[in-house]
């Protein structure tokens, strides 16, 4: 009777398993463990001869050595130069040129095609300067013609492929900024498009009322009626003027601010009754526009929440980079002798700054703990 229960369970099991793998299989991380892999195997082919070539190294420590060196290739993301480093050591160490060319690479890639010239010219003055010292490389009549023949190209190419490839990250990146610009465009026209339906519409029935009112007041001019006829024309017009004010002028003002925005957040908020403390990453501002307008309406519920829950708290607010995610954290304390609430409202601000989150891939969540709510959103940052 459980048989049915249980496959199925395996089978979501194994679907979440899948699904995970497929997320991992394509992430950056996932692409430098094999780039330092694919590394190490071909490195390992000279295993044979390099202790016999350097006469320090047996075979496991040169195994070690060769490990340890292309590890450093789980970092070319951000520090290319470990590699690079590394890889000067292995040509002037153990003659080798395999992990060279990875790093070279991923300099270029990573820090652009100023960086990848300037170290591949610094790999090939260095490679020469070692030309001319006893023993490496052994000296033979075509050594000159063998350096030129093997050394020079192999920086050349691996630095032309990684100035070709940040080249197609700036493009793929330039692509992603322009079509989220489009859309966030596209969502402020359809705004303003539905604010000036809601003045017509609206608007309309509103200047009717008026004019009724007025009218109705005018009959009833020597009736005890007539106050309350001219106070409901005068609600109408004003009713009429805040319409104008909110939709039509807001409408035609500029898109939601970016994380420069924050601080006048803030301000408002220590005036309301509520301090905020703001920590900023400057990372932050480099963020698309589309990621920077997220930012803002996640701090900003948050502090309306705050301001609902626990005002006079001290709020505070943490936007920072963290490797390709950008952390957004916003707490404060409960205000002592209140009882628990949930951290976050009900309402449809807070279903609209998560459905914001999740449309950028990123995720939110909601914690009280000792006394303290916490909102916690993360935005990948490309």
């Amino acid at each position: 009777m459980q048989v049915k229960p249980v496959a199925s369970a395996l089978r979501a099991a194994t679907a979440a398993g899948r699904r995970r793998a497929e997320r991992w299989a394509g992430s950056p991380r996932a692409l430098d463990v094999l780039t330092a892999l694919s590394c190490l195997a071909l490195m390992a082919l000279d295993l044979p001869g390099l202790a016999a070539d350097d006469n320090s190294l047996d075979g496991l420590q040169a195994a070690a050595v060769l490990t340890a060196g292309s590890a450093t290739l789980l970092l070319r993301r951000r520090t290319p130069w470990l590699a690079y480093a590394t890889a000067l050591v292995f040509i002037g160490w153990l003659h080798e040129l395999t992990l060279v060319q990875f790093a070279l690479y991923s300099v270029a890639r990573y820090k652009g095609r100023g960086a990848g010239v300037a170290a591949a010219v610094g790999y090939v003055a260095f490679a020469f300067a070692l030309f001319h010292l006893p023993g490496w490389p052994h000296h033979k009549a075509d050594t000159l013609s063998a350096f030129l023949g093997l050394v020079v190209p192999i920086g050349v190419l691996a630095t032309a492929v990684g100035i070709a490839a940040n080249r197609q990250d700036l493009v793929r990146e330039l692509d992603a900024r322009r079509a989220e610009a489009a859309v966030l465009h596209a969502v402020q026209q359809e705004r303003t498009s539905v604010a000036r339906d809601v003045h017509d519409f609206v608007g309309r029935e509103l200047t009717l009322l008026t004019v009724r009112s007025e009218v109705l007041s005018t009959r009833a001019r020597r009736t005890p009626y007539a106050k309350d006829f001219e106070e409901l024309a005068d609600t109408a017009r004003r009713a009429h003027l805040v319409l104008n004010e909110i939709i039509v002028q807001r409408g035609e003002r500029a898109t939601t601010p970016g994380v420069e925005g924050l601080s006048v957040l803030a301000e408002q908020s220590g005036r309301a009754g509520s301090p905020v403390r703001l920590r900023l990453d400057p990372d932050a501002h480099t963020l698309s526009p589309l990621r920077q307008a997220a930012v803002y309406r996640v701090v900003q519920e948050c502090l309306t929440n705050a301001a609902k829950h626990a005002r006079g708290e001290t709020v505070e607010v943490s936007v920072a980079a963290d490797g390709p995610q950008l952390r957004i954290s916003v707490s404060n304390r409960l205000p002592t002798g209140t009882p628990g609430r949930a951290p976050v409202s009900a309402g449809s601000g807070t279903a609209s700054m998560s459905e914001r989150v999740r449309s950028l891939g990123g995720s939110l969540t909601a914690t009280r703990k000792d006394g303290t709510y916490e909102v916690v959103a993360t935005l990948p940052r490309h």
